[in-house]
């Protein structure tokens, strides 16, 4: 039997990462001493690894593929392929950003103010990239954590990650630019994408947690409807596409199905109800495959 080896992300996307693999269809159970968790799955063997060196362990093909945000993947400068990406996080399902950052009262106004001033930041390679991009020479050092207090102790900038900004503000920053944005993606070892069976694995698992994805947030909505009163109901409802509509033995009724987000249900139900609608169920997705 084959084995496909897989890497989780340690750390803050930890949790948020098993989640989305259970909603997906595999249960991983992690013991707390232990860096390799066990899968429901005999063909799937998994390792905890800090994402900021998971494009390493694929490099190398310590495992075959293995998630981690773009951020690392491209700080690594590893040569794997990128499968697919997961926009989801342990906050909010939005796309990260690498946001340059200085002082609210700094007289810094955009990238190319930073000329021989010192940078501090956890992205050392992507940061000094960047500059030198915009023709910027600046002394970039790497940052043990708590960067944002930095400012103006020693660096007169920082290069930070953020999903909402609130912790910039918090600490009295102001933005100058995005360095880069960074969303959780699927890399493979490249000779792994190259063997037929890991590849049909490895799409497989791609497609159930992209369906996992799709589906938060989402709900199925079933309801019967009379002939008379389905074009009514039919200008109010919502649906991913269009609602599948089926004839029911009673004459004269339907039966109506459809997908639509979760928070309008309480408003959209009792319109529903007001238009026809009998029989209304609500009921939670898992995956949504397209």
């Amino acid at each position: 039997m084959g084995k496909l080896k897989i890497g989780i992300p340690k750390g803050s996307m930890e949790q948020s990462t098993i989640a989305l693999f259970k909603q997906a269809g595999y249960t991983i159970t992690i013991n707390s001493r232990s860096y390799y968790p066990s899968v429901d799955d005999p063909e799937i063997e998994a390792m905890l690894l800090r994402p900021q060196e998971m494009a390493l362990y694929v490099e190398r093909g310590v495992i075959d593929i293995g998630l981690a945000g773009r951020d690392w993947v491209q700080e690594c400068q590893a040569d794997v392929v990128e499968i697919a990406e997961f926009v989801y996080s342990r906050a909010t399902n939005q796309v990260a950003r690498w946001v340059l950052c200085v002082a609210e009262d700094s007289s810094i106004k955009s990238v190319k103010d930073l000329e021989g001033k010192t940078v501090f930041t956890e992205l050392v390679q992507t940061t000094k990239s960047y500059l030198e991009k915009n023709g910027v020479n600046a002394n970039v050092l790497f940052s043990h954590g708590a960067t944002e207090v930095k400012i103006p102790h020693l660096c007169e900038a920082i290069v930070e990650i953020t999903e909402t900004g609130s912790s910039i503000r918090a600490n009295r920053l102001r933005i100058v630019d995005t360095v880069m944005e960074s969303a959780t993606t699927m890399i493979a070892n490249q000779q792994s994408w190259n063997d037929e069976w890991k590849r049909t694995k490895v799409q497989n698992l791609q497609m159930l947690l992209t369906g996992a994805l799709k589906a938060q947030g989402k709900v199925g909505l079933k309801l019967n409807i009379t002939k008379e009163n389905l074009e009514g109901l039919l200008k109010i409802l919502p649906s991913m596409q269009n609602p599948t509509i089926a004839s029911l033995t009673s004459e004269g009724w339907h039966a109506v199905e459809t997908i639509v987000d979760g928070h309008v249900c309480r408003d959209l139900i009792p319109q529903l109800r007001r238009v026809g609608a009998q029989d209304i169920i609500e009921y939670p997705l898992n995956k949504v495959i397209e």
